[in-house]
C-alpha cells in the first residue's frame, strides 16, 4: 500500500514543525468537538511518557513549542507549560483525549490550526499513543522534562577512529571487512544475509552501477564461461578501467552540485562554455584523481595548481548553480537589490561547497544561529567571505601548459595593475621595459601634437536633432531632444598609419549643467561606437574598422567604455556623476588605417539607452602614435616634462603605464584561448556586472538583512570539528585565491571528520540505493543517523588513509558479499526490516533516467561512444521573447546524430527540461540533488510507450535483431539477450511470436523496453 494511503483519511497535512495559531476567545467558544469516531483510536496498551510520548513531541513539536521558540506562548518540552496551556487556552485535558484541542490539532480536524504546519504529519499510530496517554491521566513524571541538548554532541562530529572489525557468529559468508560489519548488525536483529545473486543478475547489476550501461551478450557469455574464483574481480577491474565509468560517476556528481548549462531564474540564458567542467569531472573520475586533490581543484585549483590548466576548469564547480542575471547585470551598484543578489550568489557557492563536501546545512545559519547544529551565524558569514572576491563568468584557459602559464601570469599581472597594487621596482627597471618606454617617448616627441582633430564634412542626426559645426571642429547637437538617436559624422584625412581614434564629449553653455550629455542630469550613454574606412576615390566602399583596447578618462559605475564596442545595445558608456566637465574615450584600431590618396572615415555613434541620454558636443581626433596611446591627464602631464626633470614617482607611473600596455599586447599576441564558465576574478564587465578587483567586505547580517550589517568578518572554518583549527592563515586577507585555498585545505585536512564520512556515504548510497546515513547532504541533528556507524567510520578511515582512491572504494564495496547477494525478498525478515535498512538482501532499484536512455541506445545499436566536447542540443532552439530561447523537444529529429550521444552530454536547461527525462525523475538542475526520487507512475509508462524517441528506437531495435535471421524465435531470443541479458523461455517465445505476427517486431521490442525486467536492476 502506498505510504499516503496509510494516513488517516480525513486529515489535511502541510509540511515543518508543530505550530499554534492564537485564536480569539470567540473562536474558542465556537470550537466544535468532533465525534470521537473521527479520530484515530486511542492506544489501549499502557503508555509510558518517556519512552512513548516524549519522542513524538521532540520530533514534531519542539521546533515551534520548545526551548528556542514558543508559538502562542506554549511549550511542550516542560511539564508545567504543557499541562497548563498557552495563549490558546488548555491543550491537554487529562482523561479526555477526544476533547483535548491538542489531539484535534495534530489530527488535522480543526481547519484553523494544523500541527505540524510543515513536515511529515503525525501518523495514526502516533496520535493513538498521545490519546492513550491523555486518557490514562496524562502522567508526566517529575524530572522528565526535555534536557537541553548540546548541539556539538552529535555523531557526525565525533572523532574518526578506525574501529575493529567485529566478530560474527556465522563464519564463511563474508569476503571483506564490510561484510563483517553488516553481518554483525543482522545477527543483532535476528536476521541473516541472503545467498549469492545469479551470475546474470550480478553482471547486469555491477555493469549498470559502474558504467551506467547494460552488459553486452559477449560480455555475459565471457563471464558465464569463466569459472575461476577471480572471474567477478576481473569484471570489476574491466568496468573501472572503462572510459564509461567516468561518464557514469560524473553524472552523479553533476546532480550533487546542480550543474546545468543555463542561468535559470527569469532570464535562463544558455552558458555555451559550461561543458568543460563536465569533461573535467569525467577525466578526474577516469584518472582516479585522489579525493583530496579532487576537492581542492574544484574550490581553488586555479590558485593551488597554477601549472595545470584543469585547475581553472575545475572551478566550474563554484559556477555550476543558478545565477540571477537580471539582478547581477541590470541592477546598479550600491543598491539594496544588488547587495541582496551578491549575498544570495555567495550563499549558493557556500551551500554547494559545504553540502557537497561536508554534508552540512550551513546555509541554515544565514539569518540566525543554526537551530539544530553547532554552527553560528558568525561562522556562516566567515565561510561566505571565502567567496567574496569571485563571481561566475567565462574564463580563458589553454590546454598547452606553457601557453596556459603565460596567460594566467599575464592576467594576474593585469589585475594587479588595474587594482593599483605596487609593481616590484626591479620589474620597472627591466632594461627591455625601459627601452620600450624610451622608444614610445621618442615617437611621441617626434610629433608636434598627439591627436589630430578631424574636420567633419557631414554630420547628421537620425532622429531630427539639429547639429551645428563649431570652430574647434566639434559638432553641437541642439533643437529637439529625442529619446534615442544615432549620429553619423564623416571626415577626410591624408594621414596614413592611423593607430587610434579619440572621441571627446565637450561641455557647452547650452546643455543642462553644461553637459556633456543632453540629459537633464548632464549624463550621456553611448551604446555603440563604430567606424568605417574607405579610400577617398571610393568613398562608398567603406569597410568596418575593428576597434580594441578602449580607455576613458572616467567610467560611470557599471557603464564602462568597453561597453561602447561590445555589440550589445543594452550596454553603454556613461560619465555620471562627473558631469559639467569634458571627457574623452580612445579606441585603438586592430590594423593601422590609411589609403594612398586619402581616407574617408565614417563614425556612427549609437545612443539607444533612451530618456534623452545623448551626447551634446562630440569631437573626433586620430593619431599615428604607436600604442600605448596616452589615456590619462596624469600621463599627459608627465610626458610634458623632460625625463631629467621628472620625479622618481612620475617615472614609476610612466613605466607602470607602459608595462600595462605591454601586458595587454602580450595577451593579445597569445593564441585564442578556450573558455570555461567558472569562478572568475577577471572578466569583461557586462552592464553592472563587474569584477570585484579583490575581496569585497563581508559583514554579519542581522537576521540575514543586507540593511542590518554588523561586524566585518574574515574567512575561517567551523569550530565544531574536534582537533581541527578553524582559523585560516591568511598573510594577505585581500588575496582572493588564498581564501579559497585555505577553505580547500581545511576541508581536505585528515582531521576533518565530515569530509571522509561524507564521501564514503555518498558512494555507498549510489551502490545500494540508500546511504549508511540516508540523508547524504545532512549529517546534522535533523538528518538521518547511520544504520552502521562503525562501518561508516571504518570505510572513512580506510579511504582517507589509503590515498582517497574512489576506484579502490568502489571495488571494495562491489566485491563484498553484501553487494553480491541476491535481491529476493524473505517474508520473515521483511516483517522485521521492511525497508531493508540492515541489508539482509540486495536492494532492487529502478534505472535512473540517463541509464534508461543510454541502455536503449546501446541495445538498439545506436549509441555513439565518442566522449567530451560541447553538449549536444537534443531539441530545436529558436529565439525567445527575451534571453531565454524557445526550446522544442517534441519536433526534434530523433535520428539526428546528436540524439545518439550518451545522456551525460545532453545540453541541460534549468527551466526547460526534457519532458521524457523529467518523467523518469531526472534531477532538477536548480536544486542540489544528493538522492534522486525513484517513482513509478502512469506518466512514466505513457512516456515509455509513446515518446517519439522510444518509438523510433524500437524500430531500430527491430531492424537490429532482424539481422539475426528471418525466424521470429531467433529475433526474440536476440531481443532478450540484448535488453535483458537472458534467453527467453519457451512460453515467452511462443507468446511474443504470436504478438509479432499480429503487431510487428518493432512493437515486441517496445514491449520489452517497457518491461519491469528492463527498467529495474535486481
Amino acid at each position: 500500500m502506498p505510504r499516503d494511503s496509510q494516513r488517516w483519511p480525513l486529515l489535511v497535512w502541510s509540511a515543518g514543525g508543530m505550530a499554534a495559531v492564537v485564536l480569539s476567545a470567540m473562536a474558542l467558544l465556537a470550537f466544535d468537538q468532533p465525534a470521537p469516531s473521527k479520530l484515530p483510536p486511542a492506544a489501549e496498551r499502557s503508555i509510558d511518557f518517556v519512552k512513548d510520548v516524549r519522542p513524538i513531541l521532540a520530533s514534531t513539536c519542539y521546533s515551534c513549542h520548545g526551548a528556542d521558540k514558543q508559538k502562542s506562548d506554549y511549550r511542550l518540552d516542560l511539564k508545567a507549560s504543557a499541562l497548563k496551556g498557552g495563549a490558546i487556552g488548555d491543550a491537554i485535558l487529562s482523561g479526555k483525549s477526544a476533547e483535548s484541542p491538542l489531539i484535534h490539532y495534530v489530527s488535522g480536524l480543526d481547519e484553523q490550526i494544523k500541527m505540524p504546519p510543515q513536515g511529515e504529519p503525525l501518523t495514526a499510530e502516533q496520535i493513538g499513543i498521545l490519546r492513550g496517554w491523555i486518557d490514562q491521566g496524562a502522567n508526566w513524571p517529575d524530572g522528565a522534562d526535555a534536557v537541553p541538548e548540546n548541539k556539538a554532541d552529535q555523531w557526525a562530529f565525533g572523532p574518526l577512529v578506525k574501529p575493529a572489525v567485529p566478530a560474527v557468529k556465522t563464519p564463511g559468508w563474508g569476503r571483506t571487512p564490510i561484510d563483517a560489519f553488516v553481518l554483525a548488525r543482522l545477527e543483532e536483529q535476528g536476521m541473516a544475509p541472503s545467498g549469492p545473486a545469479d551470475k546474470r543478475a550480478l553482471l547486469r547489476r555491477v555493469t549498470f552501477d559502474l558504467i551506467g550501461l547494460p552488459p553486452t551478450p559477449q560480455e555475459l557469455d565471457a563471464f558465464l564461461a569463466d569459472g575461476s574464483l577471480e572471474a567477478y574481480a576481473h569484471v570489476v577491474d574491466r568496468l573501472l578501467a572503462s572510459p564509461a565509468y567516468g561518464e557514469r560517476w560524473a553524472r552523479h556528481w553533476m546532480d550533487m552540485v546542480h550543474f546545468a548549462e543555463t542561468h535559470g531564474h527569469d532570464q535562463d540564458r544558455p552558458r555555451p562554455n559550461a561543458w568543460p567542467y563536465r569533461d573535467y569531472l569525467i577525466r578526474a573520475f577516469n584518472e582516479d584523481r585522489p579525493y583530496a586533490r579532487f576537492v581542492e581543484e574544484q574550490l581553488a585549483g586555479d590558485f593551488l595548481y597554477p601549472d595545470d590548466p584543469q585547475g581553472i576548469v575545475a572551478t566550474g564547480f563554484l559556477a555550476a548553480g543558478p545565477w540571477d542575471e537580471s539582478s547581477q547585470v541590470n541592477i546598479v551598484e550600491d543598491t539594496v537589490d544588488k547587495k541582496i543578489a551578491r549575498n544570495l550568489d555567495r550563499d549558493d557557492m557556500l551551500t554547494t561547497a559545504m553540502a557537497t563536501f561536508q554534508s552540512l546545512t550551513v546555509h541554515c545559519a544565514r539569518c540566525h544561529d543554526h537551530k539544530f547544529d553547532p554552527i553560528s551565524q558568525a561562522e556562516y558569514y566567515s565561510l561566505q567571505s571565502v567567496f567574496a572576491g569571485v563571481d561566475r563568468a567565462n574564463r580563458p584557459y589553454d590546454l598547452d601548459l606553457h601557453t596556459n602559464l603565460t596567460r594566467q601570469s599575464l592576467l594576474r599581472k593585469k589585475a594587479d595593475l588595474e587594482a593599483g597594487r605596487a609593481v616590484p621596482v626591479n620589474e620597472l627597471q627591466d632594461p627591455a621595459l625601459l627601452a620600450e618606454l624610451a622608444a614610445w617617448e621618442q615617437a611621441f616627441a617626434a610629433r608636434s601634437s598627439l591627436w589630430t582633430p578631424l574636420d567633419p564634412v557631414s554630420f547628421t542626426s537620425a532622429e531630427g536633432a539639429t547639429p551645428v559645426k563649431q570652430p574647434d571642429d566639434s559638432v553641437l547637437y541642439g533643437g529637439m531632444r529625442p529619446e534615442t538617436d544615432t549620429y553619423t559624422i564623416v571626415a577626410h584625412t591624408d594621414l596614413k598609419g592611423i593607430t587610434a581614434v579619440r572621441l571627446e564629449v565637450l561641455t557647452d553653455e547650452s546643455l543642462h549643467l553644461q553637459g556633456p550629455g543632453r540629459q537633464d542630469n548632464g549624463n550621456l550613454h553611448l551604446s555603440e561606437f563604430k567606424v568605417q574606412a574607405a579610400p577617398r576615390a571610393e568613398a562608398q566602399a567603406g569597410i568596418p574598422v575593428v576597434l580594441q583596447n578602449p580607455t576613458a578618462d572616467f567610467d560611470q559605475e557599471g557603464w564602462t567604455v568597453a561597453m561602447a564596442i561590445d555589440s550589445k545595445p543594452e550596454t553603454a558608456w556613461g560619465i555620471h556623476p562627473q558631469v559639467g566637465k569634458p571627457h574623452w574615450a580612445t579606441f585603438e584600431v586592430k590594423e593601422p588605417l590609411g589609403f594612398d590618396g586619402g581616407t574617408v572615415l565614417t563614425f556612427v555613434l549609437e545612443q539607444k539607452h533612451g530618456r534623452g541620454h545623448l551626447i551634446g558636443r562630440p569631437r573626433l581626433s586620430i593619431t599615428t602614435l604607436p600604442p600605448p596611446i596616452r589615456t590619462t591627464e596624469a600621463i599627459e602631464h608627465i610626458l610634458a616634462i623632460t625625463s631629467e626633470q621628472r620625479t622618481d614617482q612620475q617615472q614609476v607611473e610612466l613605466a607602470t603605464y607602459v608595462l600595462k600596455s605591454r601586458v595587454l599586447a602580450q595577451l593579445k599576441a597569445l593564441p585564442k584561448p578556450h573558455m570555461v564558465y567558472a569562478a572568475a576574478t577577471e572578466f569583461t564587465p557586462d552592464g553592472n556586472f563587474t569584477p570585484a578587483r579583490g575581496a569585497r567586505p563581508i559583514y554579519l547580517l542581522q537576521r540575514g538583512d543586507v540593511n542590518q550589517p554588523e561586524g566585518l568578518v574574515s574567512p575561517s572554518g567551523l569550530r565544531c570539528i574536534p582537533g581541527l583549527k578553524h582559523e585560516f592563515d591568511l598573510p594577505d586577507p585581500n588575496d582572493e585565491g588564498r581564501r579559497r585555498a585555505a577553505l580547500a585545505k581545511w576541508i581536505t585536512d585528515p582531521a576533518n571528520v565530515l569530509t571522509w564520512r561524507s564521501i564514503v556515504n555518498r558512494v555507498w548510497h549510489y551502490h545500494f540505493g540508500r546511504g549508511i546515513v540516508d540523508t547524504p547532504n545532512d549529517f546534522g541533528r535533523m538528518g538521518g543517523r547511520p544504520t552502521h556507524p562503525e562501518l561508516l567510520d571504518w570505510l572513512a578511515v580506510n579511504f582517507r588513509d589509503q590515498g582517497g582512491s574512489l576506484k579502490s572504494l568502489h571495488k571494495l564495496i562491489v566485491t563484498s558479499s553484501v553487494y553480491t547477494q541476491s535481491a529476493v525478498s524473505k517474508d520473515e525478515f521483511a516483517s522485521i526490516d521492511a525497508g531493508n535498512r540492515y541489508l539482509w538482501r540486495m536492494n532492487r532499484t529502478r534505472l535512473d533516467a540517463e541509464s534508461v536512455r543510454d541502455a536503449i541506445l546501446q541495445v538498439t545499436g545506436k549509441l555513439d561512444p565518442s566522449m567530451g566536447g560541447p553538449s549536444v542540443k537534443q531539441f530545436i532552439e529558436s529565439p525567445g521573447i527575451h534571453v531565454t530561447p524557445m526550446v522544442d523537444y517534441q519536433n526534434f529529429d530523433v535520428d539526428n546524430p546528436a540524439s545518439y550521444r550518451r545522456s551525460v552530454y545532453r545540453f541541460l536547461f534549468r527551466t526547460l527540461p526534457d519532458p521524457f527525462m523529467d518523467s523518469l525523475d531526472c534531477a532538477d538542475a536548480s536544486q542540489l540533488t544528493p538522492a534522486r526520487n525513484s517513482s513509478v507512475t502512469a506518466l512514466q509508462a505513457l512516456s515509455m510507450l509513446n515518446n517519439h524517441f522510444l518509438v523510433r528506437q524500437s524500430e531500430h531495435f527491430a531492424e537490429r535483431v532482424g539481422r539475426a535471421g528471418n525466424e521470429l524465435a531467433g529475433q526474440i531470443e536476440a531481443t532478450y539477450l540484448l535488453a535483458l541479458g537472458r534467453p527467453p523461455t519457451a512460453e515467452e517465445v511462443s507468446a511474443l511470436s504470436a504478438y509479432a505476427m499480429k503487431h510487428g517486431m518493432a512493437n515486441v521490442c517496445r514491449l520489452i523496453l517497457n518491461s519491469n525486467e528492463f527498467m529495474f536492476v535486481h
